[in-house]
């Protein structure tokens, strides 16, 4: 069975930083294709970043740019770096690993002044 943990949300200002981290358990036989979603109160959950077992990315557009996955080729931790934020990107983000149908807890992101 595969388990996700996310870390690494927090408060930032506009145009701050922030990188998420995804920790993966259990064994996935080779790396997995893993994707980020966020969700808040107003709008449905969304995918904003997506990495295949391949290592091709893609991005929503309102992040494109602005967030890059990435992952280890190890472990297959997974990451979310999120520079240039903007108050729209205050949400829960969630990582999940498609292939598997699991979800991590997920991980509040606010930006404010």
């Amino acid at each position: 069975q595969v388990h996700l943990v996310e870390s690494g949300g927090g408060w930032v200002q506009p145009g701050g930083s922030l990188r998420l981290t995804c920790e993966i358990s259990g064994s996935t036989a080779g790396p997995p294709s893993m994707a980020w979603y966020r969700q808040t109160p107003h709008h449905q959950r969304e995918r904003v970043a997506h990495i295949t077992s391949l290592g091709k990315t893609t991005y929503d557009e309102s992040v494109k740019g602005r967030f890059t996955i990435s992952r280890d080729d190890g472990n297959y931790t997974t990451y979310l770096q999120m520079n240039d934020l903007e108050l729209e990107d205050t949400a829960t983000y969630f990582c999940t690993a498609p292939f598997f149908q699991t979800w991590g807890q997920g991980t509040q992101v606010t930006v404010s002044s």
